[in-house]
């Protein structure tokens, strides 16, 4: 069996259907994901996929007719891999209209479940997740149901980017640091899911007086201006350069603490099995928090002091053996 799976972003999103790949392949099925090209290096190390698939939809939408002739190349690809089944994990026009072009039967979201409802009208087999499944990835799950494939593991897992080479930039960052060290994720794709560099600088304050835990900063595309408002507030941290996704990996797996909104790099901690503080505003943590430890997250209102998100630092920091160093 050949299955195609259409998650073209964005980050957490793509971590959060990585169990789709991991069942497939654990029921001797050929694996295909198609994705926008700026996420090919999250994907391309992973064993659970046989052929990577790269879409440039932001390119295709600014210059159309320069880039028909990508587009028709993927096409092609798409359709020499030749899937029995192809599963639309994302539910947008977009993903269902790069779904159809594979020319197998389409599993995906029904219209309700979708943040673009129309495009179910591409779907042959629309799911409805059950009621009792609110996790983002309990839903992806439901789609391999779906499509014949039995659900045999349930928690996203990216420790294959652990597996390669150190990235040069990522070891010589992260080998010159103190030890251990807490590493700070200040950004966020929507203003709201932001906790505040204000907050997060008294949180690394704390910790650092309290638990000898230094502060280094991580950031990602659109995040520099938190970054750098952040390392003004907080001195005294080291500031990771840019990484790529398995540079950023090997930084979180090496920290003692991953602090993070729901953000995709969050995800990508929670993934890869390192000890992370979840903070939650507007979203739900039972929708989209750490599927490996829900425990690790914490709803927060105007209300909730730094005390409080400390508190449950001390509490994680308190479990376990700190990571080795690279």
């Amino acid at each position: 069996m050949k299955l195609l799976i259409v998650r073209l972003s964005a980050m957490g999103d793509i971590v959060h259907a990585l169990p789709l790949a991991q069942n497939a392949r654990l029921a001797g099925a050929t694996v295909g994901w198609l994705v926008e090209r700026s996420y090919a290096g999250l994907l391309s190390p992973a064993p659970t996929i046989d052929r990577l698939f790269l879409a440039d939809t932001r390119r295709w939408r600014r210059r159309p007719f320069s880039a028909l002739a990508g587009a028709r190349a993927l096409f092609r690809e798409l359709a020499d891999f030749a899937p029995d089944v192809t599963i639309d994990a994302q539910g947008l026009w977009k993903s269902a209209l790069l779904a159809r072009r594979a020319r197998a039967p389409v599993a995906g979201f029904a219209a309700s479940d979708r943040r673009e409802r129309a495009s179910a009208l591409l779907c042959d087999r629309p799911v409805r997740p059950a009621a009792g499944a609110r996790h983002v990835v309990e839903r992806n799950l439901a789609l391999l149901e779906a499509s014949g494939i039995p659900v045999a593991c349930r928690a996203p897992d990216a420790t294959f980017l652990l597996k390669g080479p150190v990235p040069k930039e990522a070891r010589d960052f992260v080998t010159a640091l103190p030890r251990p060290f807490a590493l700070y994720h200040p950004g966020a794709r929507r203003p709201e899911k932001a906790w505040g560099e204000e907050n997060f600088a008294a949180l690394a304050a704390r910790l650092l007086s309290q638990r000898d835990l230094s502060p280094v900063i991580s950031w990602g595309p659109g995040d520099e201006s938190r970054a750098h408002r952040l390392a003004s507030l907080l001195p005294e941290a080291a500031v990771a350069p840019h990484l790529d996704f398995a540079g950023l990996a090997h930084a979180i797996a090496s920290c003692a603490l991953f602090v993070a909104g729901d953000t995709g790099p969050m995800h990508l901690a929670d993934a890869l099995g390192a000890r992370t503080l979840a903070l939650f505003g507007p979203t739900e943590p039972e929708r989209n928090g750490p599927y490996r430890r829900p425990e690790s997250a914490l709803r927060y209102n105007a209300k909730t002091s730094v005390e409080a998100v400390a508190k449950l630092a001390a509490e994680l920091l308190a479990e376990g053996h700190l990571p080795a160093a690279l």
